[in-house]
């Protein structure tokens, strides 16, 4: 049976007495995908009467039959337990806990009156005293034969039986109310009173008498609710003597594939779309420090979520839209050993669980991966053993205009950015940001000394004469900017913007928003990005906005440049020192 136990989170105990005249439900299962539980209410509609489905919030789905008075209620759930119809940890359920019905497809019985038991599962109604039965009439008006349930334990045999737990047998009680949402305190395995009103609410909640000692089989129950959220996903020992690692596993969802130290991939072969990795390498605190770094930049761990470090171990949850990673690895007697779980976002209830057993289980055998073991034919510079680096959404370049390390770079570059960074790695805001001329200016968060500024020419450029684009041509694969040389080929633009330069010279997209210099080294403005619609140019034609518009932005927002009057001419080395020293890589991340 599929879990019930995010319903069970979201019940909380109930203070008011609850009346055999309830309208209520049985809950039969829960599902967190809605074709699964549609399949399921499908199923149970050709055996059972009454099956009703409603999203329950969160991403999940219950199955339930009723609406019945809660005395019927009971005796539905007791019947169809003892008959095998439906699991032991069904449940009484309350109307208010369910929300959209989506089977039977166009039904909405939520607000509707209670319904008849069905009368398979208690006695017929009373004869008519007139009548006389036929024959055929009382094979057909014969009761069903109602075996009798056992007796559960009295409150005193129910204390006994309690007696006979060992603590880690109490503290999983405490641990499962807690997860139902019935208990908020210490996991001692201590039952004070606390606990006692917890059960008692569990108790009320599940239909029980309310008497604050569970029976064994009311203890039972509460951890198969408990449990129910790990079904169908194979959660059992595995032992990686390779990794020296042994740890529980979803089994049912991953696989073993490969060994690309330091990392023991178990990729998805389920419905869920989860995956692990076993983290096992030799190394120091440095080596931890290092694989704390490394791991940041891999796509499987998002850049929100709460990340600690700390001497000998860290603990990373990488989290967006689609999917939550949490990594788990420390250092033991030289040996760095872990492991991650990624898990599809929304199903919180069972990704935490999972996370919980793995991290109980895990226990460190002798040896660590050989860096030489396993290892894959696919090399590529954005992967680290067989796993993709993030990548920014889009890197143009920019150029450093202050000795306080402001930035100015394309408005391109700085759109929808949940981060911005310089190089990789310096974060920055954005300071101003003109769509209309395609200027943006950025500030970094840290005070930065940049090795060179640019400095803007106050002389008209001649037509013709020689000029080149500082930029990272290719969006950071070369760890440097590079030049490209052309001339220029008007002082305005196709439709006589006063305000641009036309340039014969193919720059490339990852240059735009580099720094545009004449024959002096001086700036005379920005490289502009081409445009990707409408009419397409020439290679060699591009566009730069002037300096005066930029110098135009920045003092609006405060600062000042640097100008110079200076014509005589560079060496192309000197240039070259000095276009490296003030470009930098933008980048734009999701």
């Amino acid at each position: 049976m599929t879990t019930l136990l995010a319903v069970f989170l979201a019940v909380p105990a109930m203070a008011q007495s609850q009346s055999d005249d309830d309208v209520v439900w049985v809950q039969i299962e829960a599902h967190p995908s809605l074709a699964a539980a549609t399949e399921r209410a499908r199923d149970f509609s050709g055996e059972l009467e009454d099956v009703n489905g409603f999203a329950l919030g969160g991403g999940w789905y219950g199955i339930a039959l009723g609406p019945y008075r809660r005395a019927d209620a009971e005796l539905v759930r007791r019947t169809y337990v003892r008959q095998g119809l439906v699991a032991r940890d069904s449940f009484i359920q309350l109307s208010s806990r369910f929300r959209q019905q989506f089977w039977p497809i166009g039904a909405n019985v939520l607000n509707r009156g209670v319904v008849e038991a069905p009368a398979s599962v208690g006695a017929p109604a009373p004869q008519t005293p007139t009548e006389t039965p036929t024959e055929e009439t009382a094979v057909q008006e014969e009761a069903p034969v109602v075996i009798a349930e056992e007796p559960d334990e009295t409150p005193r045999e129910a204390r006994r039986s309690e007696q006979l737990l060992n603590r880690d047998e109490r503290k999983d009680l405490q641990i499962a109310l807690q997860w139902a949402g019935f208990y908020n305190a210490a996991i001692d395995g201590a039952f004070g009173r606390g606990t006692r009103n917890s059960m008692a609410a569990w108790q009320e909640a599940n239909g029980y008498d309310v008497t604050g000692v569970l029976t064994s089989r009311q203890r039972a129950a509460l951890i198969g609710q408990y449990n129910a959220v790990l079904d169908g996903l194979g959660l059992q020992m595995v032992r990686d003597e390779t990794a020296g690692i042994e740890i529980m596993m979803p089994t049912a969802e991953v696989t073993f594939t490969r060994y690309e130290p330091p990392f023991a991939h178990y990729d998805s072969t389920g419905n869920i779309g989860a995956s692990v990795l076993l983290i096992s390498q030799a190394g120091d605190q440095n080596t931890l420090f290092g694989l704390y770094d490394i791991m940041q930049t891999l796509e499987i761990v998002p850049l929100d979520g709460p990340r600690a470090r700390k001497n000998n171990s860290f603990e990373l949850i990488g989290e967006n839209g689609s999917i939550i990673s949490q990594t788990q690895v420390s250092l033991q007697n030289g040996q760095i050993k872990g492991f991650t779980l990624i898990w599809p976002a929304g199903d919180e209830d069972r990704r935490r669980r999972v996370v919980a057993e793995m991290s109980k289980s895990l226990t460190r055998l002798d040896g660590t991966l050989d860096p030489a073991a396993g290892g894959s034919d696919t090399q590529a510079i954005d992967l680290v053993a067989g796993l993709k680096i993030r990548q920014p959404k889009i890197s143009r370049s920019g150029f450093f205009i202050d000795g306080q390390g402001t930035v100015a770079t394309t408005s391109e570059a700085v759109q929808a950015c949940t981060r911005l960074t310089l190089d990789g790695d310096t974060e920055v805001d954005v300071l101003a940001d003109d769509s209309v001329s395609g200027v943006a200016l950025l500030k970094p968060r840290d005070r930065l000394s940049p090795m060179a500024v640019a400095r803007f020419g106050n002389t008209p450029p001649r037509l013709q004469s020689e000029v080149s684009v500082a930029g990272y041509s290719y969006e950071g694969v070369l760890s440097a900017a590079t030049l490209t040389f052309g001339t220029l080929a008007d002082l305005k633009g196709l439709r006589g913007e006063e305000n641009l330069n036309r340039l014969a010279l193919a720059a490339q997209p990852g240059d735009a928003g580099g720094p545009v210099f004449d024959v002096s080294g001086n700036v005379l403005g920005m490289l502009l990005p081409n445009a990707q619609d409408g009419q397409q140019l020439p290679e060699n034609v591009s566009f730069a906005i002037e300096g005066a518009t930029i110098a135009e932005l920045v003092q609006q927002s405060g600062l000042s440049l640097t100008q110079t009057d200076d014509t005589g001419s560079v060496a192309p080395r000197d240039l070259r020192i000095a276009a490296q020293g003030m470009t930098v890589l933008v980048s734009c991340w999701e």
